[in-house]
């Protein structure tokens, strides 16, 4: 029996490579989850970049409790199994009334894991729509692998280096998939997908999160690091990294200097 999800909801994921909207997050948890974020943003005088936008588990206790909130890992667990590990987190936050976007592409191209089992949970803070600029995918389209990337560093595009793919998707190709505060969408890792604008007059804030099963391994070297959040580890495919003990200490601090330098190495983005 699943967890979390319906058998329509894995149905659809299966078909589609992507379901949403998954309801994880209670609105009190929203809002503290939210407040944490913009809190560091207080304390530090400007809004959150790299490189606290990423890996930001290993640094802040809201990013950990989403890491390994049981609603989200539940949903994980019925997609690839029990023993779980989060790879990689990005902060993906849109200011309102701004032209920053996210470019199509697939996360795979990124990550460079085998097999391709890893999902994203893109889980919401505020709400995530048609005016926020939510995200778009290609039904079905997963199922035909890895496409070609290219790169295209512009201003305007959320992604660095403008990794993706051009030329073929146009901005109203796919189906949108909104994403209400405190849900998430599910994805996989060869799942077309982008995002527009943010023209609404909040902030579009989402924690894409992602998870992988434990048999995954990377195909570069030297390899990243990952964290285990469910279930046991038996292959030690990554350098372990050891759970948040408090947010922002010297202890977090250099972890998460470790941890973002591993991936950089591994995957040549920052």
């Amino acid at each position: 029996m699943p967890k979390k999800l319906t058998p329509e909801e894995i149905g659809r994921y299966r078909g589609d490579g992507f379901v949403s909207p998954v309801p994880v997050l209670t609105g009190t948890e929203v809002r503290t989850f939210r407040a944490g974020l913009e809190a560091f943003e207080r304390r530090k005088g400007a809004k959150m970049d790299f490189p606290e936008r990423s890996k930001t588990y290993l640094l802040f206790d809201w990013a950990d409790s989403i890491v390994h909130h049981p609603e989200v890992l539940d949903a994980v667990e019925d997609l690839i199994g029990p023993d779980i590990l989060v790879y990689h987190l990005t902060m993906h936050i849109k200011e309102p009334q701004t032209d920053h976007h996210v470019v199509w592409h697939q996360d795979d191209d990124y990550f460079h894991l085998t097999p391709a089992e890893h999902v994203t949970a893109w889980v919401a803070l505020s709400e995530a729509d048609g005016e926020s600029g939510c995200m778009r995918m290609v039904p079905g389209a997963y199922k035909e692998g890895l496409i070609a990337h290219v790169e295209d560093p512009r201003p305007e595009h959320l992604i660095r280096l403008g990794k993706g793919i051009h030329g073929r998707f146009g901005p109203d190709d796919g189906v949108p998939v909104p994403v209400p505060a405190g849900s998430m969408s599910l994805h996989h890792t060869h799942t077309p997908h982008c995002s527009g604008p943010n023209r609404s007059t909040d902030r579009r804030i989402g924690v894409g999160v992602s998870y992988i099963p434990a048999h995954v391994r990377p195909q570069t070297t030297p390899c990243s690091s990952a964290l285990l959040v469910r279930g046991e580890d038996r292959f030690g495919h990554f350098h372990p990294e050891r759970r948040l003990n408090e947010s922002e200490s010297a202890e977090a601090i250099a972890a998460h200097r470790k941890a973002c330098a591993l991936y950089e190495r591994a995957t040549g983005i920052g």
